[in-house]
């Protein structure tokens, strides 16, 4: 079995664009949430989320080919480039490499099929652009992907909602492994900003007026955020050989469906989906020394969240930190789990742990150590990052710190 690391970090997130600027405002505990300026949210009971105010798609992609992308693929575009940049790995040499792509998200290119429907109502179906017919399925994000950066490999689309991320960076661990050709897989999630979603998550009653506190005991929900982050998944040979900088190694991950309800999440589910994760990394509860939590904020998700880390964890889990980087992002649904591995790959890289913000009021039920409100340095060898799904689908990653 080949051992797999990551050796590039790549991220468009409303904290900041590219990796650097990422984890100093992470770090910093600074908050992403503002106005929605996308569109008019006249009318809705909330008004706040994780949007990127300062993203230009021209600045990695050519204007003329800008007009054909949905801003999802503009968003994981970006993230890859930059993901490929700090991996050192210049885009003309993947043409002579095997390289594959696998991608997540919860929405797609929804604003494209918003755009469909605007020119339908108003002016009739003769009128839709042919081009939006293609350009808005899900399968198009990887597509659009492989065809700027000329990857001719493996291609995957997971549209495992809020869990995609780590879905991806698993099973693209899984196609280095098994495969004979393919050494380097590019893997993470990309959602953006649409009504389609903002409607959704607020007729749900899940979103929080201003501001999200997870684990808080007078949490009122999530607030929706929008990104992409991307990770150069490598063999381990390969990384040696053209001694890229290895930010961690995957030792495994772990799969789990609740089948049990749409929206509302099962403990014995998410603890079963950790337990297989760290099986598979062959190591036990004693070993894990920080945990990136899923942490939407909503009342009952940290609660089951919590309740599962006490059954995985036993005594030890007021003792392991256990973070929520959603406070600061909001919910980036596609991209959550990647951009929560990036931070993972930072913690193991740096020893800081990031904080969890807006943490005012102590939950009984919720008695974990959240690092609240303020970073923390503390030495990490290996790290837990959990995502769950709608639909049950329950995702969870083990990274640990690259040891010769």
């Amino acid at each position: 079995m080949k051992r797999v690391v990551i050796t590039g970090l790549g991220v468009v997130s409303s904290i900041g664009i590219g990796k650097d600027e990422f984890w100093s405002n992470l770090i910093k505990g600074k908050s992403g949430i503002s106005k929605i300026e996308s569109f008019d949210t006249t009318g809705y009971p909330t008004q706040y989320g994780g949007e990127i105010k300062n993203f230009k798609s021209e600045e990695f992609i050519n204007r003329r080919k800008v007009k054909s992308l949905g801003r999802a693929s503009q968003l994981s575009i970006a993230a890859a480039k930059l993901a490929l940049q700090d991996s050192h790995t210049e885009i003309k040499e993947i043409k002579n490499r095997n390289f594959g792509v696998c991608v997540g998200t919860t929405m797609g290119e929804t604003q494209l099929m918003e755009e469909m429907d605007s020119t339908w109502i108003k002016s009739g179906e003769d009128k839709v652009k042919f081009s939006l017919v293609y350009s808005f399925p899900t399968n198009i994000i990887s597509a659009n992907l492989a065809l700027e950066l000329k990857v001719n490999g493996d291609n995957f689309m997971m549209p495992t909602a809020c869990a995609a991320g780590n879905y991806c960076i698993g099973y693209g661990a899984d196609i280095i492994r098994s495969s004979k050709e393919t050494n380097i897989v590019l893997a993470g999630g990309t959602d953006a900003f649409s009504k389609v979603a903002y409607t959704g998550f607020n007729r749900l009653y899940a979103m929080a007026p201003e501001k999200c506190q997870p684990f808080d005991k007078n949490r009122k929900g999530m607030l929706l955020g929008e990104g992409a982050a991307i990770l150069v998944l490598e063999s381990l040979d390969s990384a040696l050989q053209r001694k890229a900088n290895i930010y961690a190694e995957i030792l495994g991950y772990g799969l789990s469906c609740d089948a049990h309800h749409m929206t509302q999440p099962l403990e014995e589910g998410i603890a079963k989906c950790m337990l297989k994760a760290m099986n598979e990394a062959g190591i036990g509860a004693g070993d894990v020394d920080y945990i990136s939590a899923h942490g939407t904020g909503t009342p009952q998700n940290d609660k089951i969240e919590v309740a599962a880390l006490k059954k995985v964890f036993g005594k030890r889990y007021k003792k392991i930190p256990v973070s929520s980087i959603k406070s600061m992002l909001g919910h980036t649904m596609g991209a959550a789990a990647a951009m929560e591995a990036i931070a993972c790959c930072l913690v193991l890289k740096e020893g800081i742990l990031p904080p969890t913000i807006n943490y005012e009021i102590p939950d009984p039920e919720c008695d974990i150590d959240c690092v609240p409100n303020k970073a923390r340095k503390q030495k990490v060898n290996i790290v837990l990052n959990n995502s769950y799904a709608f639909g049950g689908n329950n995702a969870c990653l083990v990274l640990r710190k690259y040891n010769v």
